[in-house]
């Protein structure tokens, strides 16, 4: 599960697209919540991988992780690095650090339906706050500037005259419902989000991203790209839990992040943007055959899930209006759906020492 030349690549070539952009937060402190995540991670390594071949003034990383989704042995290859330290820190309790914070991410958050189903309590908190105990750091510290992520999901079930969905959208979101916890603990972060820009100025950005997928996705995570993957690589049937027509666009990790750096390095505070790939909405039947075609020798099987409240406020289509991004922030994803598999099998296969015929 930790750092590999299939993630290294991915760092690479995150830097070499924004290499003018990060040349701004060289020297400087930044504050990395969720570091053991998969979105967090990849935080961690572009700053390490910035200090070592692109800053000549290294750029001081604290990361805070209570591990209860992210794992150990993904950045564990970190935990001896100059200027970094990893603390096993929970958010939602009081945080406070020496010196700066120019730069604070809040990627710490429960995002998998399996997880937050299971926890609650703990995503709502960790979503409301574990943010607004950020929120009050980068306000006493001065931050520069600070990157809340918010998903895809404060949309809801949009109809179709809203798709692809632009940040204007205002959502169609159950606030009691299975998904309830995480859709509406997020929304409530924007407004937070927003209102200590209007009344400190704090300068925050939201990202709302888009399925993103890719290396480090844990294999157990349970939303649908590793939870196919995980029944390929292990010989079993991939399993569609609905008819297979809802669809989705996918984003693949290193276009992902290009968007969030780009966001939390620009000046436009107090605003939200949509981040992933408007390329191609796929929907979960055509997901599934693209993975068992990446995989070789896979077959398809429709059951029903064991949670009968599974599918509830399960939305139909998922894909972004990039307009906004790609106007403001210069955001334009370039990778396709399918090499983005191809990479995350190839990670998957080393990661959890898959062999050839898929058995561990």
């Amino acid at each position: 599960m930790s750092y590999n030349s299939i993630i290294g690549d991915d760092i690479s070539y995150i830097c070499n697209e924004l290499r003018e952009d990060l040349k701004e937060a060289e020297g400087a402190t930044w504050l990395i919540s969720g570091g053991g995540g998969f979105i967090g991670a990849y935080f961690l390594d572009l700053l390490n991988y910035c200090n070592r071949e692109l800053f000549t003034k290294p750029c001081r990383v604290i990361c805070l992780e209570n591990f209860i989704s992210g794992i150990p042995e993904r950045i564990s290859h970190l935990q001896k690095i100059n200027n970094f330290r990893i603390y096993d820190k929970d958010v939602i309790k009081s945080v406070s650090v020496y010196g700066k914070a120019d730069y604070i991410v809040h990627a710490a958050s429960i995002a998998s339906p399996a997880y937050y189903r299971k926890y609650p309590i703990e995503t709502i908190e960790s979503n409301v706050i574990g943010l607004k105990n950020l929120l009050e750091l980068a306000r006493n510290k001065k931050a520069k500037s600070f990157l809340f992520f918010s998903t895809s999901e404060i949309y809801g079930n949009p109809p179709k005259e809203w798709i692809p969905t632009p940040e204007s959208y205002n959502g169609n979101v159950s606030c009691t419902g299975p998904r309830a916890c995480y859709d509406e603990s997020k929304r409530l972060g924007e407004t937070l989000c927003v209102n200590y820009y209007r009344q400190y100025g704090t300068p925050v950005k939201i990202v709302r991203p888009f399925n993103v997928f890719g290396p480090g996705l844990r294999i157990d995570d349970k939303r649908v790209i590793p939870d196919f993957f995980n029944n390929a690589l292990n010989g079993k049937k991939l399993q569609l839990l609905s008819d297979g027509s809802p669809t989705r666009s996918f984003c693949y990790i290193s276009d992902a992040m290009c968007g969030f750096v780009k966001a939390i390095l620009s000046n436009y505070d107090g605003e939200a943007f949509n981040i992933g790939n408007d390329q191609q909405e796929i929907s979960m039947l055509d997901l599934a055959k693209a993975i068992a075609e990446t995989v070789g020798g896979v077959d398809l099987e429709y059951r029903q899930s064991e949670e009968a409240d599974y599918l509830i406020d399960n939305p139909e289509r998922r894909c972004p209006d990039l307009t906004k991004a790609k106007n403001l922030l210069g955001y334009h994803p370039k990778v396709e759906l399918k090499a983005g598999l191809k990479k995350m099998l190839a990670w998957y296969k080393e990661a959890y020492k898959f062999e050839g015929d898929g058995k561990i």
